[in-house]
C-alpha cells in the first residue's frame, strides 16, 4: 500500500472509531502502537494523525502520543438549540409541501428503525445512520442541504455526543416513538405542535443522560462543571401532550 493510501486508511479508520466512541474522549494512544496496529511506517501514520488533529478529533500530547479531544458541553447545547430553530422551520415547510413520495421515504426509514430494533443483529451505528438519514431527508426536500451540512460539520462535539446517547442509554424505542409522532404531525400539518416536539426530541440525549453526565461521563467534557446549569434548562422543557398519547 502506498504511503498516501496508508495515511488515508489510518485516518478513515481512526476517525470512524472516534466518532462511534470506540475511542472515547481523553483516551491516549501511542503513535508506535498505531504503527504496529496498521503495520505501517511512522510517516503515513503521522500524516493521518495530523489530519485528525486538524479536524479537532485528536490532539498531540508531548512525549506521550495523541489523545482524543474532550467534548464541550456548552457547544453541544448551542448546536442543539440552533438545530431546533432550523429544524422547526424545515419541518413546517416540509409539511406544507406534503410530497407523498418524500413522506413515504420517511415512513420507510421509520419502519427500518422498527425492524432494526426487533432484530438480534442490532447495531447502534446502523440505527444512528438511519436516524440521520431521516432528518436529512427533511432538509433536502425543502432545499436546505447546506443547513444539514452545517450540523454535520459539528461532528467534533455533536456527532460524538449523539453517539454517546445511543451507546450508553440504549433508549432506542423512545427515539423511534418520537419519530413516529413527528411524521404524524407532518402528514396532518399540525404546525403548532412541531416546535415543541422537535425541541423535546433533539434535547432527548441530554435528558436521558442527565444523571450520568455529571458522574460517570463527566470526564468526557472539558467544561463538566457547567453541565448542571444547562440541565436545569433542558429539564424545564415540557413533554408535549402528543408524545404522551
Amino acid at each position: 500500500m502506498r504511503a498516501k493510501d496508508t495515511a488515508n486508511h489510518v485516518y478513515t479508520s481512526l476517525r470512524k472509531e472516534i466518532l462511534n466512541l470506540t475511542i472515547v474522549p481523553a483516551q491516549m494512544m501511542r503513535e508506535q502502537d498505531i504503527c504496529d496496529r496498521f503495520e505501517a511506517s511512522r510517516t503515513p501514520v503521522h500524516v493521518a494523525l495530523e489530519r485528525l488533529c486538524d479536524a479537532g478529533l485528536l490532539e498531540f500530547v508531548p512525549y506521550k502520543g495523541v489523545r482524543a479531544t474532550l467534548l464541550k458541553f456548552s457547544f453541544i447545547y448551542q448546536i442543539i438549540m440552533m438545530r431546533t430553530v432550523l429544524e422547526t422551520k424545515v419541518l413546517t415547510q416540509f409539511s406544507q409541501k406534503a410530497d407523498p413520495f418524500a413522506l413515504e421515504r420517511c415512513r420507510h426509514m421509520l419502519r427500518n428503525q422498527e425492524i432494526l430494533l426487533a432484530s438480534d443483529q442490532f447495531e447502534p451505528s446502523v440505527f444512528y445512520a438511519i436516524d440521520s438519514a431521516l432528518h436529512q431527508t427533511w432538509f433536502n426536500e425543502v432545499g436546505f442541504p447546506l443547513f444539514w451540512d452545517a450540523i454535520q460539520d459539528s461532528e467534533v462535539y455533536y456527532t460524538r455526543f449523539r453517539m454517546l446517547d445511543i451507546v450508553e442509554m440504549h433508549n432506542f424505542k423512545e427515539i423511534v416513538q418520537e419519530h413516529a409522532v413527528l411524521l404524524s404531525l407532518l402528514e396532518t400539518q399540525q404546525y403548532d405542535q412541531m416546535e415543541g416536539v422537535i425541541t423535546y426530541h433533539l434535547f432527548g440525549g441530554i435528558r436521558r443522560m442527565q444523571h450520568m453526565l455529571q458522574s460517570d461521563l463527566s470526564s468526557y467534557f472539558s467544561d463538566a462543571q457547567t453541565i448542571g446549569s444547562y440541565l436545569d434548562r433542558v429539564l424545564s422543557f415540557k413533554r408535549p401532550d402528543c408524545l404522551s398519547e
